[in-house]
């Protein structure tokens, strides 16, 4: 069980796909399809024996919680893919990105997206009781993945990969992106909980010393090795609870 002390904590951080949102899932099957159609016809251009992308441990190890176009570069390299150098090689990447862009919202559009219940349970509970909530996403559909779910009413600031790419924000494990979701809520990172999945996430909020750092350890992800440094590991949002309030001069101060 993990505890946020409003007495201390003003705002809290929530990494969105497979966090808040049933989305992690939908972003790795995605990339399979796309993978899996890449390396089979590499594997008849090239003679050598297809290996299909596996949706733990590929898409655990190189694409989760990554910029689409860093998770596709990653992977490939892991399976000692050699892109052409300069333009030809960034289009082949760019072509893998936007394929699985497009699979996405695709699903996510005919599917709809489904909020984890103890997410929504949690959000109004921290509102209810004077914290401040934000959403970081290195996805550019992260405003319509929170839309869908029913959840941006319970959001008060989102930075995602359009905010990071506008306002040239490096992606985690940087803590720039929570840095940037902290001060959109008016908070320091000392006053500031990270709730996340993944490690670029939990990395980053290490590093950018946030006040607390609780990670999500949700089933399936046992096997991709423990987390990195964090206060609390939770298997989901039921495990975390809400205590005090967080006073009415910190509100006022916002």
């Amino acid at each position: 069980m993990a505890v946020i002390d409003l007495r201390r904590i003003a705002a809290v951080l929530f990494e969105t796909d497979g966090v808040i949102t049933d989305t992690a899932r939908v972003h790795a099957a995605v990339w399979k399809r796309v993978m899996d159609a890449y390396l089979r016809r590499r594997a008849a251009e090239t003679g050598e024996p297809w290996r299909p992308f596996d949706v733990r441990e590929d898409y655990l190890r190189y694409v989760d919680g990554k910029p689409r176009l860093d998770g596709a570069r990653d992977f490939l390299a892991s399976r000692g893919v050699r892109l052409p150098a300069g333009e030809e090689g960034a289009n082949v990447l760019a072509g893998l990105a936007c394929l699985k862009e497009g699979l996405f919202l695709a699903e996510i559009r005919h599917y709809g997206v489904a909020p984890f219940p103890a997410a929504v349970v949690l959000l109004r509970d921290l509102r209810r009781h004077g914290a401040r909530v934000g959403a970081v996403s290195p996805s550019r559909n992260c405003a319509e993945v929170l839309a869908r779910a029913g959840l941006a009413r319970l959001v008060d600031a989102r930075v995602d990969g359009v905010d990071a790419a506008s306002a040239g924000l490096p992606a985690m494990p940087d803590p720039a992106m929570l840095a940037e979701a902290a001060g959109r809520l008016g908070t320091a990172p000392h006053e500031t909980a990270v709730v996340a999945e993944t490690e670029p996430a939990l990395r980053a909020a290490r590093a950018g010393h946030f006040g607390l750092v609780v990670a999500v350890r949700s089933p399936g992800r046992e096997h991709a090795g423990p987390p990195p440094p964090a206060d609390h590991v939770v298997p989901d949002l039921a495990a975390v609870q809400v205590s005090g309030q967080v006073p009415l001069a910190a509100r006022a101060a916002r």
